[in-house]
């Protein structure tokens, strides 16, 4: 216009590099600020602390401090690998483990599965409520309720006839472990997989009713497949902790009767970091299960992967 040569508008360069990071950060800053706290806990009290693996390598000797000590290479591992009491403590804690992966794993799976068939919201939350609570509930009370009820003397197995409780039972403890951690970790471990299930698209459901399909037929072909990735990672979490079986409730609830089927990784480490002062020995063997639990996670995750699921990473 006016005999003025028109003049193309400028074209923005996008953003690369830095500045892109650095628009991102300044989109989100508020929620780089809620995660701060958590990156802080993490940094100060699970990496910081990594320092002291080098006790596992080392001759410890408090008046001397970490630095201080001498090297002593490998020592400390063949003198565990040696050990009796590890083998033993080792077998203890795999058996355990096992169990619990093989009973308590499924069961908050098949528990938000029944949960989600629930229709009647007051009664759903008065059962959530109900099995939620035992979560809260630390270990010493709830060892304190366990043998007040399982008494051979005053408990209630006393007016079932029982003259034997299951806490000074070798042949039953490893039972009574497995089945009070799903009293307690059950109805909380539902969280995860209720929300995966709220997820699903409902048109999925409505769809499979049309043509007829049962609530087993939902659950199977519907809300176990669309669930399955959730159930995945949590595997693997899991398998990745094969070695730690819960070190205050075997601490609370073991006593010399069932000390050989009881004793496991954590309470030996206990035993020998804190008890007998061998921190060298101790860290070794905790080492030790650090490593194994890191091995089963990257071969879990592996074989999730090329089973075409998809993995943590």
């Amino acid at each position: 216009m006016n005999g003025l040569p028109s003049v193309p508008a400028a074209k923005s360069k996008p953003l690369s590099g830095l500045g892109l990071h650095w628009k991102e950060w300044r989109k989100h800053k508020y929620y780089f600020v809620l995660l701060l706290p958590g990156l802080l806990y993490f940094a100060l009290f699970h990496y910081w602390p990594m320092a002291g693996i080098t006790i596992a390598f080392k001759d410890f000797r408090l008046l001397d401090g970490i630095s201080g000590s001498p090297w002593v290479g490998l020592k400390w591992f063949r003198i565990l690998f040696e050990a009796p009491d590890f083998w033993t403590a080792l077998q203890n804690t795999i058996i355990i483990s096992f169990y619990k992966l093989i009973i308590n794993f499924p069961a908050p799976i098949l528990l938000a599965l029944l949960l989600n068939e629930v229709y009647n919201s007051t009664f759903k939350r008065i059962v959530q409520t109900i099995v939620y609570f035992p979560h809260f509930l630390s270990w010493v009370i709830l060892g304190g309720i366990l043998f007040s009820l399982f008494s051979s003397d005053s408990g209630l197995i006393s007016f079932l006839g029982m003259k034997t409780s299951p806490l000074m039972d070798p042949g039953s403890f490893r039972s009574f472990l497995v089945l009070s951690e799903m009293w307690k970790e059950m109805g909380w471990g539902t969280i995860i997989y209720l929300a995966a299930i709220s997820g699903i698209n409902p048109e999925l459901y409505e769809a499979a009713r049309i043509d007829g399909a049962s609530r087993l037929h939902l659950v199977r072909h519907i809300t176990l497949p669309c669930i399955a990735s959730t159930i995945v990672i949590l595997l693997i979490l899991r398998t990745g902790q094969i070695l730690h079986v819960g070190f205050e409730q075997i601490f609370i609830l073991y006593n010399p009767l069932v000390f050989e089927v009881s004793d496991v990784l954590d309470t030996y480490v206990y035993r020998l970091g804190l008890t007998m002062g061998r921190y060298s020995f101790a860290t070794a063997a905790g080492l030790f299960q650090s490593f194994v639990g890191l091995l089963l996670l990257l071969v879990t995750n592996w074989v999730a992967r090329r089973m075409g699921e998809r993995g943590i990473w």
